[in-house]
């Protein structure tokens, strides 16, 4: 049974470090080691929480209620917290927006990978890199070709 655990804790750290990859490759703030210890910390809560008190015996008499969701909501919560450190406001310009974005979700995946939901949590991660991979094509293909144009018939002089 415990095979099982380290599996889905794996597959969130891997999915997690993914994502890390891409922003590694892109030189931002949060790369690999960062997403990955992200992703396999919530899959890692999630484990525990869903079956790291399955043998707890209360008092007699006591009935004890376990639910995973409360966990959930505090790694959403330390997750919120980690990201709002890598915002910064700079000269009236707002930077980390994408990487607190970026470990926001891998935390989500870490913790859907973590409730054995495989599936989801990889069809998760694909659509972040093609949206982070995709954004960074149309950035430097499509939007400065169009930028250039603009900025050369601003400056005829050039």
């Amino acid at each position: 049974m415990s095979w099982q655990y380290i599996l889905t804790i794996f597959i969130g750290a891997i999915l997690g470090g993914a994502i890390g990859l891409e922003r590694e490759y892109r030189s931002k703030e949060a790369g690999f080691r960062t997403h990955f210890l992200v992703g396999l910390g919530s899959a890692l809560f999630m484990v525990l929480s869903m079956h790291g008190f399955d043998g707890f015996q209360g008092q007699p008499g006591v009935i004890i209620q376990r639910d995973p969701a409360r966990m959930a909501a505090q790694v959403v919560s330390g997750i919120g917290f980690i990201g709002a450190g890598t915002i910064i406001f700079q000269k009236n310009v707002v930077k980390g927006l994408t990487t607190a974005a970026g470990l926001w979700v891998t935390s989500a995946i870490g913790m859907t990978a973590g409730v054995g939901m495989y599936d989801v949590a990889v069809a998760a991660t694909l659509m972040v890199l093609v949206c982070l991979e995709g954004m960074n094509f149309l950035h430097h293909h499509v939007f400065k070709s169009r930028q250039r144009q603009y900025d050369a018939d601003e400056n005829p002089q050039e």
